[in-house]
């Protein structure tokens, strides 16, 4: 069986870097299903930032949309097998219920049983400037099993295009899932 994991776009700007992971996730051979989980804020970034729709990602290959409030989804259980999931981008909103432990959506859920299952739970913070309750709840879910990853693109690839950004930044999430793709922007020092 191939790999599964969960993208969810939560309601902060930069729903083009979880476009972007989506779309290299469906495309990798290793991976049999995405699971797609959008917040109602997630929904509106991504038409006010990229102009798509969440039918349209869901017509990805491999991609299922779940509805966010359906906490009967296979991935609210800890015996369904997943291997990993990602928050990019992840609103202070969606991290501070996390850190909590508040599981009132299948986004807080399916990540709560991330980190109880250890399952790889990636967080790609999208907030700017950070207050402290932002950063004790970044130290709670790294100290949970999570990897804090806030998006900070990088620029040593001398991007071209945002897409170009998009992707870069998508490689080192794939990497922190254990999918190390080949990518020519890598740092070769």
């Amino acid at each position: 069986m191939g790999l599964r994991y969960t993208v969810a776009i939560t309601g902060a700007s930069g729903s083009a870097f979880g476009v972007a992971l989506l779309k290299r996730l469906s495309s990798n051979p290793a991976v049999e299903r995405v699971t797609l989980l959008l917040s109602p804020t997630g929904k509106r970034c991504l038409l006010d930032e990229t102009g798509l729709t969440p039918k349209e990602l869901a017509a990805l290959p491999k991609v299922e949309l779940h509805d966010e409030r359906d906490l009967g989804a296979a991935i609210s259980s800890g015996s369904y097998r997943q291997d990993g999931m990602v928050l990019i981008p992840c609103s202070a909103g969606a991290l501070g219920r996390i850190a909590a432990g508040v599981s009132e959506t299948l986004v807080s859920r399916a990540a709560d049983v991330c980190l109880k299952e250890r399952h790889p739970l990636v967080l790609c913070l999208r907030e700017t400037p950070l207050n402290r309750i932002h950063l004790e709840n970044m130290l709670r879910v790294h100290d949970a099993g999570a990897v804090v990853m806030p998006i900070m693109p990088g620029f040593y690839s001398h991007p071209t295009t945002m897409h170009d950004l998009f992707d870069t930044f998508a490689t080192r999430v794939l990497d922190q899932l254990g999918l190390r793709e080949e990518d020519p922007r890598r740092w070769k020092g």
